[in-house]
């Protein structure tokens, strides 16, 4: 069914939501030896990414915002990357059970066509994971479940070395990408001399501020559902202090005609001052 209406550029003529995402082929965006680090969030229209669970100090994304619909776009996203940026936040939460679900691209039957895109394009069928994180509190039981790609770790100088010790000893490779904490420039230098071209960026506000911060992040892609949560414990897509505002240039704007989840789906590019 096609009931998503495209308001800019403005297009009369609706489209339908699968492919809505993948037909930007963002794995092929990047000029030799560059690399395109896009993001992506879903918020409700007052700003909530994550909400405070009841009963425990974690944040989870709001059912009320969360279905299947932007789902499919997330995973779209996902199907573009060579890499996926993850925090150690989320194995933690995979580790407890408690993680929105496990990194794509999804092995369900209705994203079989995305892991056939992937290979038809000469990709893996699993983009490889890099974990950012400075404190390498990171469960060695939820990497198991990712044993089927490359995972690398991005840390800071700063790092706990027995830490360290713990995940190399896993065959985890562990590198240094800052001196207080881990930095764009070094981790976009270290991703490129890896042959990645393409850089799916998931983690939570503090990595979003820090890729930002650094002049790093490419694009945004923002789903807004179209409703007011409150809460007074909650995340935005962005913590933490910028030096200058980074102005966002829309792209495309898309209008989902949904009546069970009305949305709208933005993509952004970035401009970082000079």
């Amino acid at each position: 069914m096609n009931d998503i209406m495209q308001l800019y550029p403005p297009l009369q003529q609706p489209r339908a939501l699968s492919g809505l995402y993948l037909d930007l082929n963002l794995q092929r965006q990047a000029e030799p030896g560059d690399l395109l680090i896009y993001a992506n969030y879903i918020a409700s229209v007052d700003g909530r990414i994550a909400v405070r669970e009841q009963g425990c100090n974690d944040f989870v994304v709001p059912k009320a915002i969360a279905n299947q619909r932007d789902w499919r776009l997330y995973q779209e996203l996902a199907a573009q990357a060579d890499v996926m940026l993850t925090s150690a936040r989320y194995f933690r939460q995979l580790a407890q059970g408690s993680a929105q679900d496990l990194l794509p691209v999804g092995k369900q039957a209705e994203y079989a066509d995305l892991t056939e895109w992937r290979l038809q394009q000469g990709m893996k069928a699993q983009p490889n994971v890099v974990i950012i994180s400075n404190s390498l509190n990171i469960p060695t039981a939820a990497l198991d479940n990712v044993q089927d790609r490359r995972i690398t770790i991005c840390t800071s100088d700063r790092a706990d070395h027995r830490q360290v010790d713990r995940l190399t000893s896993l065959g985890v490779a562990v590198y240094m990408a800052g001196h207080d904490r881990v930095e764009g420039l070094r981790l976009k230098q270290l991703l490129v001399s890896m042959g990645y071209r393409s850089a799916y960026m998931i983690a939570g506000p503090e990595v979003h501020r820090t890729l930002l911060a650094d002049g790093v992040l490419n694009q945004l892609f923002l789903t807004t559902r179209l409703n007011l949560l409150g809460y007074d414990a909650f995340h935005t897509i962005l913590s933490g202090q910028l030096d200058q505002p980074v102005s966002l240039h829309l792209q495309r704007l898309y209008l989902d005609q949904d009546s069970a989840n009305p949305q709208l789906f933005a993509q952004y590019n970035t401009l970082h001052p000079r």
